[in-house]
């Protein structure tokens, strides 16, 4: 039996002829993963039972209770997100708040947010610095950008993608499905926010450090050869909370809410402050808006 198969070669085998018996599976998923039906064409019954499947994998895997839930969008909700730049000092607790809510690897280290320095009066997120000391924020003369999945209107990344394992849900969330993921990457090379990010080893997250209040299409643990990225955090969005980094921000600097709810913190950051979005000219029209609020 061949070990550490992956989707990817999976299909690639399945393509040349080879019998999928020959093979064998990579820790972390079972047999009839790949056999598994399309998320999205999945009964309520399916899901359920599918779920609790998941549920048994990941309590045995970390030694506690599990909750995978597949907590449905909204009727009437679109979600949006705003960033102060005025306010934002670079203390990289956004990204903390992330990787413990999100389930990332920690050994080698994932993280769904980049915060890149810049010197003011410069703008140029290729030649930005991502990797400064956090402790010698705020600096002068310089400033700080948080980047992230920007939950893309027309996102690129969902049209390249050959298995449909990527989509865009109904409240605007784009989602990866894992299990359908087959990791071949195109979505991370037509991604032009280098939002996504991929799986090269089995991911490690300690036992107390792992979340166990998970949503399939989310911060579930991954598994080796798959590509995953920031949801807004769906776990807790479609649960009417704020995402880990909205929580987490001490300056008050991140806005979070429905884009089609006129009271909403956004649609507040919409009406009243001057917006603008990462690489508009790509007309991938973000829902992730910056804005200056002081200054």
């Amino acid at each position: 039996m061949k070990k550490n198969l992956t989707r990817r070669n999976f299909i690639r085998l399945s393509a040349l002829g080879i019998a999928a018996t020959a093979a064998g599976c990579s820790k972390g998923t079972a047999w009839d993963d790949f056999f598994q039906k399309r998320f999205q064409e999945m009964k309520p019954d399916e899901i359920a039972g599918f779920l609790k499947k998941l549920e048994n994998r990941y309590a045995g895997t970390y030694g506690a209770p599990f909750s995978v839930k597949a907590t449905p969008a909204k009727e009437k909700v679109v979600f949006g997100y705003g960033l102060d730049l005025s306010r934002c000092i670079g203390c990289r607790r956004c990204v903390s708040a992330c990787v413990k809510e999100n389930n990332p690897s920690r050994d080698v280290q994932i993280q769904w947010i980049r915060v890149l320095r810049m010197k003011k009066g410069e703008f140029n997120l290729e030649k930005s610095e991502p990797y400064y000391e956090p402790e010698t924020v705020p600096e002068d003369g310089f400033f700080t950008i948080p980047v992230q999945c920007q939950q893309c209107e027309n996102p690129p990344c969902v049209k390249v993608c050959p298995v449909k394992a990527t989509w865009k849900e109904p409240d605007g969330i784009v989602v990866i499905d894992y299990n359908w993921c087959i990791g071949c990457r195109t979505c991370m090379a037509a991604c032009p926010y280098r939002a996504r990010k991929f799986n090269w080893n089995e991911p490690v997250i300690p036992r107390d450090e792992v979340n166990r209040d998970t949503h399939y299409l989310g911060n579930r643990p991954r598994m080796k050869g798959v590509v995953e990225k920031c949801t807004f955090c769906i776990q807790r969005a479609r649960e009417g909370k704020y995402t880990a980094c909205v929580e987490a921000c001490p300056v008050g600097a991140r806005k979070f809410g429905n884009l089609l709810d006129p009271k909403s913190e956004i649609r507040y950051v919409l009406d009243n402050f001057r917006v603008f979005r990462l690489k508009e000219e790509l007309n991938t029209e973000p829902k992730f808006f910056y804005f200056f609020s002081i200054g």
